[in-house]
C-alpha cells in the first residue's frame, strides 16, 4: 500500500485468523495497519498483533533501510497493536515511546518494563516534530480504550485515526466499506458513542486529506461520506428506514411466526425486511443490523421460565452497546406458560428511547390463524407509527 514518499505502510494481512478479540467472526481475515514516518526524526505509528510479529519487523527493517527509529507513538494498547512493544523495546533500544498518562501504565501492565528514560509524555494539543513533518495529538479516551489518541500529521493532513474507521477484512478484501465497518463500529466501539462525537468534534476543525485507521484499508477519497456515517452510528440514529425481525425458535414455530411477520410488513409496504435467526447467523451482523434500522420485531420462545437462550443473549449485547432510538414490536411463544414477551419488554424498557408496543403477540405452540390476524395487526402498528 503506498500512503506518500515519507509515509509507509508497514501493516500486515491476517488471513487465518477465525474470531477477532475471540467472539467476532473474520471470514476475510482483518488487516493489522501500523505506519512509519520517514524524516529528519523517524516515527513508526503503532505496532501490531503477535500473530504477523516476524511480517511486522520485517516490513519495517524493509522500509527503515538501515536507518534506526526516534520515536514509537502508541495510539492504542490493546494487544492487537500493541504486542509487539516489548521486542521493539528490545530492537530498538534507543527510541523513545509516545504515548499519554494513561499509555504508560497500561505499558507497564503488558511489559513489566522500566521505561522512565524512554517516555514522552503528551497531551491534549502537544505537538512533536519530526522534520518536515509534525504530529499534534488528540486525546479520544473510551473509543475505545481510555489511553486512546489519534494523531495529525500536518504537512500531508494525514489522521491516523487509531481504531477509529477501521473495518473487519484484509487489505486486498473486495467489498462494501460500510457493511463491515458498521459490523466493526457497533460491536466494538458502539458503547461509546458520546466519546465519538466529541473526537469528530475534534476531527472537524482539522484540514484531513487521508484517513489512516488501525484496521482496514486507508481512506483518501471522499472523506465526507465515512465522516457522515460516523455520525449517524456515534449518534444512535438509524441508518436506513426498515424493520429487523430477530427470532430465537426452539422447534420451528417461532421462527414460522416471524417470516410471517416479515411477509406482513412487505405486503405493507416495507422495503427493507431483514430476518435473522439468531441461533444460527453472526450475533455481531445481528447487532449491526438491529442498529442499522428504525424498527425492531423480537419473536422468542419460553424457556426455562424466561427467554430462550439466544435471543436474551441478543439483547444482552443490545443493552451493553447502548441501543436505543428504535421502534420495538414482541411475538413471543409457549406451549404452557408463556413467559418470553413480558420479560423481553422488561429489557427494552431499560434502553434509552426504545419505544415497546403495548400489543404483544402470543402464539401457544404453533400459529393459528387468530395469530396471524394479531400478527397482522402488529405490522400495520410496526408501519404506521415512526420513531
Amino acid at each position: 500500500m503506498i500512503i506518500s514518499d515519507a509515509v509507509k505502510y508497514i501493516g500486515a494481512d491476517d488471513r487465518n485468523i477465525d474470531l477477532f478479540e475471540s467472539q467476532y467472526r473474520v471470514p476475510h481475515g482483518v488487516s493489522y495497519n501500523s505506519y512509519l514516518i520517514l524524516d529528519e526524526k523517524v516515527a513508526v505509528m503503532d505496532t501490531a498483533d503477535k500473530r504477523v510479529e516476524e511480517m511486522w519487523f520485517d516490513n519495517l527493517e524493509r522500509e527503515l533501510a538501515g536507518r534506526m527509529p526516534d520515536y514509537l507513538v502508541i495510539s492504542h494498547m490493546e494487544p492487537d497493536h500493541g504486542a509487539l512493544i516489548g521486542r521493539f523495546i528490545e530492537k530498538y533500544p534507543q527510541a523513545k515511546l509516545v504515548g499519554n498518562a494513561r499509555t504508560f501504565p497500561m505499558i507497564s501492565q503488558f511489559f513489566h518494563e522500566d521505561l522512565e528514560d524512554k517516555r514522552v509524555v503528551v497531551a491534549e494539543g502537544d505537538e512533536l516534530s519530526l522534520g518536515e513533518h509534525t504530529l499534534t495529538f488528540y486525546m479520544a479516551p473510551m473509543v475505545h480504550w481510555p489511553e486512546v489518541m489519534v494523531t495529525y500529521e500536518k504537512k500531508e493532513k494525514i489522521l491516523f485515526s487509531a481504531d477509529g474507521f477501521g473495518k473487519f477484512g484484509t487489505l486486498d478484501t473486495d467489498e462494501d466499506w460500510a457493511c463491515e465497518a458498521r459490523r466493526y463500529y457497533f460491536n466494538i466501539v458502539g458503547k461509546y458513542g458520546m466519546q465519538v462525537q466529541a473526537l469528530l468534534k475534534k476531527a472537524a476543525a482539522l484540514e484531513i486529506e487521508m484517513i489512516c485507521p488501525l484496521h482496514g484499508p486507508v481512506l483518501k477519497e471522499n472523506l465526507d461520506y465515512y465522516m457522515n456515517k460516523y455520525q449517524i452510528w456515534s449518534s444512535y440514529e438509524p441508518e436506513d428506514k426498515g424493520v429487523f425481525v430477530a427470532y430465537a425458535s426452539i422447534h420451528g414455530n417461532t421462527a414460522k411466526a416471524a417470516e410471517y411477520m416479515a411477509e406482513q410488513l412487505r405486503e405493507k409496504g416495507v422495503e427493507k425486511v431483514v430476518v435473522c435467526d439468531l441461533a444460527r447467523e453472526d450475533m455481531a451482523e445481528a447487532v449491526e443490523d438491529a442498529f442499522r434500522y428504525d424498527r425492531i420485531v423480537l419473536a422468542a420462545a419460553t424457556y426455562d421460565g424466561g427467554i430462550f437462550t439466544w435471543m436474551e443473549h441478543f439483547l444482552h449485547h443490545l443493552k451493553a452497546k447502548n441501543y436505543q432510538k428504535r421502534k420495538a414490536a414482541i411475538i413471543e411463544n409457549g406451549t404452557w406458560a408463556p413467559a418470553a414477551g413480558k420479560q423481553m419488554k422488561a429489557l427494552l424498557e431499560t434502553m434509552k428511547d426504545v419505544e415497546v408496543l403495548e400489543q404483544i403477540v402470543t402464539v401457544k405452540s404453533a400459529l393459528s390463524e387468530a395469530n396471524k390476524e394479531e400478527i397482522e395487526r402488529l405490522a400495520e402498528s410496526l408501519c404506521t407509527t415512526t420513531v
